[in-house]
């Protein structure tokens, strides 16, 4: 255990005089905030007032957010505590991978594991496939500039995870709703979050019912039979958490980066052209976007178990801390020089966090892979002379969110 003394914020290299409010405002919906440069180079652990009001630490550089990711002494388990410091108003949600830690982490995540296999993924491809190119279709009939978010970005990937799970596609509008607030940091209030919570609770229990009186050979078909059987198994409460957080972590981010993804690759033709001229490049080009693109301007939140020097400084036990994905993914000391640019060809790209690091990896980064290499790939494909409609200064990212997206893209060809 470290023992020195933690140290004031003048030491820290934080300007003197101001408080830093996470999370950090952005220029434009193509920059990410700059004040992750000046704490990288100055202040690697920067003290900040978090959304709930309660005081925290951001932690900017690659190494040390991958430590924050991997160090058990980092929890997320202990968010559940009283007295805990919070991310936002709301209490987190108990019952969640997000909110356990080794070993009861481990159990769960093993059970689900099990069923969410790397086959299941791949055969799934030739489905997202099809619902692409149906999407697509449907694109081709409208009058350009067309609004790609309602019109591909949002309804893909609710689609495949829905089929996924065995989830009624019908229901989608109820997703987004539920889905805003769950990654809302303060543009819901924690009244707002937790009846939306418990809306959501009650439909996923309604959905195991019906599919423990009619099996299925979905996700949360299996995920039921594994409950149901003998042996370690998932208790109803935690059957329930799963299938909510498969559904909204399943949709929510990869709607997002389908958007920021698309207009990256529409901001440099160049890029573009190679793409069209080498489709078997997408992998890389998909690694080198997750990198450029963070899901949202910060990153993971956890708990301290006890002081914790990063970066020379000491992390108070009992303190909350963000692993900036962020700011990691944007390092030069990682990724080499000028990282703010999109560069597809850059070798090191794949070392991103965009899908954590750890125990807690994104149990979904083989399916989000696969979405955005389809959905990239046959979009630029299917539309050769795809454009922005619009200004790129005119575009903006929604606000006051754990996952951002750009809050329009319209598009012509």
């Amino acid at each position: 255990m470290d023992t020195a003394s933690p140290q004031p914020a003048a030491e820290t290299g934080a300007p003197a005089g101001t408080e830093l409010h996470y999370p950090f405002p952005r220029p434009s919906a193509v920059q990410v905030p700059p004040v992750y440069e000046k704490l990288r180079g100055e202040c690697p652990v920067a003290k900040v007032k978090l959304p709930s009001g309660d005081d925290g630490y951001v932690v900017s550089r690659y190494d040390d957010v991958r430590t924050v990711l991997s160090d058990l002494r980092f929890s997320r388990a202990a968010m559940l505590a009283e007295g805990a410091p919070r991310l936002t108003a709301a209490p987190p949600m108990g019952g969640s991978l997000f909110t356990m830690d080794p070993p009861e982490h481990t159990r769960l995540r093993k059970l689900v594991s099990r069923e969410f296999t790397a086959r299941r993924v791949q055969n799934l491809r030739p489905r997202i496939q099809e619902m692409t190119d149906e999407l697509l279709d449907g694109m081709e009939k409208l009058s350009p500039p067309v609004d790609l978010n309602p019109t591909f970005a949002f309804p893909l990937p609710v689609m495949v995870i829905c089929e996924l799970l065995g989830v009624p596609f019908e229901d989608r509008d109820r997703f987004r709703g539920w889905s805003d607030a769950f990654v809302s940091l303060t543009s819901h209030t924690a009244e707002e979050v937790m009846e939306q919570r418990m809306s959501m609770v009650q439909y996923l229990g309604e959905l195991v019912q019906r599919k423990r009186e009619e099996p299925t050979d979905d996700l949360m078909g299996a995920l039921v039979q594994v409950h149901d059987e003998d042996g370690e198994r998932l208790s109803e409460i935690e059957l329930i958490t799963m299938g909510i957080t498969l559904l909204v972590a399943g949709h929510e981010t990869t709607v997002s980066m389908i958007g920021t993804c698309a207009l990256t690759l529409l901001r440099h033709p160049e890029h573009l052209a190679a793409l069209r001229a080498d489709p078997e490049s997408i992998d890389r080009v998909v690694e080198e976007l997750l990198r450029l693109n963070p899901i949202g301007d910060g990153g993971p939140f956890r708990i301290t178990l006890e002081d914790v020097t990063v970066a020379d400084t000491v992390i108070p036990k009992g303190s909350g801390v963000i692993a900036s994905v962020c700011s990691a993914n944007q390092d030069p000391g990682r990724f080499g020089d000028a990282t703010g640019a999109f560069e597809p060809s850059r070798p090191t790209a794949s070392a991103h966090l965009a899908f954590g690091h750890g125990a807690h990896f994104c149990l979904g980064a083989a399916l989000a892979r696969a979405e955005l290499q389809i959905a990239l790939g046959t979009l630029f494909r299917r539309f050769p002379n795809l454009a922005l409609a619009e200004d790129v200064g005119n575009l903006s990212m929604t606000s006051g969110m754990m996952v951002h997206a750009l809050q329009g893209l319209p598009v012509t060809w």
